[in-house]
């Protein structure tokens, strides 16, 4: 099983950006970025401040893939 998260398509249904997001939380572009395409992810600190931000259940922003 692989974890991958759904942060780009929370930020998609929010109507917000990954520019926005790197912005509210202090980090950069780039990695926010790597985050939204799932080649890296977020330590489990920051998974926890984004769905903060975006108003939702961390569970929302992850999502498991069998494979």
């Amino acid at each position: 099983m692989r974890q991958l998260n759904r942060i780009k398509i929370v930020l998609v249904e929010q109507k917000k950006t990954a520019k926005w997001l790197s912005e509210q939380i202090g980090k950069n572009a780039c990695s926010v970025s790597r985050w939204c395409t799932n080649s890296s992810q977020p330590d489990l600190e920051t998974l926890f401040r984004i769905a903060e931000l975006l108003k939702v259940d961390v569970r929302d922003l992850i999502y498991t893939e069998n494979q």
